[in-house]
């Protein structure tokens, strides 16, 4: 039997939620696994979580089998159960995020997913005091870095400024230039952009005769702006706020530099393996 298995016998026979420490000492009760490692209690602890659902880290199996039990009122301690096949609800995960059982592994996890979020705030402050012909730029070579465009270097063009007839940019997508993707930029600190506005991009687009287009703004999209951009007759129109730019920005290393990468390890089984 496996560990895993092990955890499963004991949380059958035993029919109520426990903690980690509680499944290893009726495991050993039971004398369903015997141990080698050093530290079992934290061994058992590791694969409950990397099998529980909700848990989000790198490493987690893909196999659900255990949950979070719902913690009673004054009750700290994190206790697990077989899962019933039912996702937690919002409450209960934010519970399950909080609690101070997280492997190193998902502790790491976590931090990680906390720097990557002051990095995209670092980096929507700097580019809404960026100028806005500079946001242009960022929008367009954006594009050509999540592939768009024939060529990396020629497929793209800046056209903001005066006499821009309301298009910031264009990618061109083949070498004859068939096929283009129009581009507005909007490089707000606060104000929203407004239904008008998309409008303008409407009508830009359709004295070029465009079909495809991508509107930018560093800050949000009203609730009827967004509505007026999917309503567009025959066009395929895409909004990006700032929130949505930042991630973009950092998948694809832009605006930020990686100065230093941490490996993160599992035991091989398959080295230790008799076959």
């Amino acid at each position: 039997m496996t560990i895993v298995g092990a955890i499963k016998k004991t949380l059958e026979l035993v029919d109520r939620p426990l903690t980690h420490r509680e499944i290893y000492e009726q495991i050993i009760a039971n004398q369903l696994y015997i141990f080698g490692a050093k530290d079992p209690i934290s061994l058992v602890r590791n694969k409950i979580r990397k099998h529980c659902i909700d848990l989000d880290f790198p490493s987690a199996s893909p196999r659900k089998l255990f949950s979070i039990a719902k913690q009673t009122s004054g009750d700290s301690m994190v206790r697990y159960t077989l899962w019933n096949g039912v996702m937690p609800g919002p409450e209960q995960i934010t519970k399950i995020n909080t609690s101070k059982d997280l492997t190193s592994e998902e502790v790491l996890f976590s931090s990680h997913k906390e720097h990557i979020s002051s990095i995209k705030n670092q980096l929507l402050d700097c580019i809404k005091s960026s100028d806005p012909s500079f946001f242009e730029r960022i929008v367009v070579d954006l594009l050509l870095k999540m592939g768009y465009g024939w060529d990396s270097s020629l497929a793209a063009q800046v056209t903001g400024g005066r006499g821009d007839e309301g298009i910031d940019g264009v990618i061109y997508e083949d070498k004859l230039g068939l096929e283009k993707i129009y581009i507005q930029a909007k490089r707000y600190k606060l104000n929203s952009v407004t239904p008008s506005e998309i409008r303008d991009f409407i009508g830009a687009m359709s004295v070029k005769g465009a079909r495809k287009g991508v509107f930018f703004t560093s800050s949000n999209f009203t609730t009827q702006a967004t509505k007026h951009a999917s309503q567009a007759q025959g066009m395929n129109i895409t909004l990006i706020n700032g929130s949505l730019l930042c991630d973009y920005l950092v998948q694809h290393e832009m605006g930020i530099d990686r100065i230093f990468t941490y490996p993160v390890y599992e035991i091989d089984r398959n080295f230790f393996s008799d076959d």
